[in-house]
């Protein structure tokens, strides 16, 4: 990764950093190793190894742009608009699920959405659109708008014995919070934006996970049933959250702890 670029990426990765009032959600160790993986993070080769696949596997950049119709000059803007909905699908996906057509279109055995080579791939195809702006357009169709309405039913709705949502950890009242050992962020505050900086690097599971993937692991934390990636649950999910962090600057890997 170009130096320049790094250190733009650096700068929007630290502005994730999340603060409980006076107290910092990490050790004096974990905070200098955080700081150190600003500049080094070890998902920079998950995501070259994503790179390598979308060449195997689906004809590089170039094979992308062509599949969703778009000059190679405009994707990476049209990437910063996922999900979004897709005449060919009939529905709203995400990048992975794109992902998944344009492998079988090339006569390949798409990759399951929860494996690490889709992850990485995935990773990589969003990383196309790092230094845009997350500008997703829940206006542009019944589709999208039905989606958003979705994915704010899901946040809000509360399940399992426990009546917890989304909601109950990223509320106004419990922003700020510390709950094992992590304060709630306020996913809508555009500083810690979880759709811009996702997929990510999770140093607690020292491993590159996307968006979806932290729903599910939130999900079973609180012993919720968890919604399978790539549901239209999930998608939508994605879908509100990002909306509400719109206008955020693209910045993968994200590095979250």
């Amino acid at each position: 990764m170009k130096t320049g670029i790094k250190i733009a990426l650096s700068i929007a990765l630290l502005s994730s950093l999340s603060f409980g009032g006076e107290q910092f959600a990490m050790s004096d160790s974990d905070r200098a190793m955080y700081t150190e993986m600003l500049e080094n993070n070890p998902a920079d080769i998950m995501i070259e190894s994503g790179n390598e696949l979308l060449e195997e596997f689906c004809g590089g950049d170039a094979g992308l742009a062509s599949f969703l119709e778009v000059s190679e000059d405009d994707l990476p803007r049209y990437l910063a608009g996922f999900p979004r909905y897709l005449a060919d699908f009939k529905m709203v996906v995400g990048i992975d699920q794109v992902l998944q057509a344009l492998m079988s279109v090339k006569g390949h055995k798409p990759f399951k959405l929860k494996s690490s080579d889709m992850f990485d791939m995935s990773a990589y195809a969003k990383s196309i659109a790092n230094g845009e702006k997350s500008q997703i357009d829940i206006d542009a169709n019944k589709h999208m708008k039905a989606a958003y309405a979705l994915g704010d039913k899901t946040f809000n709705q509360k399940r399992g014995g426990r009546g917890l949502s989304c909601m109950s950890c990223h509320s106004p009242d419990v922003i700020g919070s510390v709950l094992r050992t992590q304060p709630l962020p306020d996913l809508s505050n555009k500083g810690v934006s979880v759709a811009a900086t996702w997929p990510a690097y999770r140093m607690t599971k020292s491993s590159l996970r996307t968006l979806q993937r932290r729903f599910q692991g939130c999900m079973k934390n609180a012993l919720l049933k968890v919604i399978p990636i790539g549901s239209p649950e999930m998608v939508a999910l994605e879908v509100y959250l990002t909306k509400r962090a719109e206008g955020t600057e693209i910045a993968i890997p994200g590095l979250k702890r």
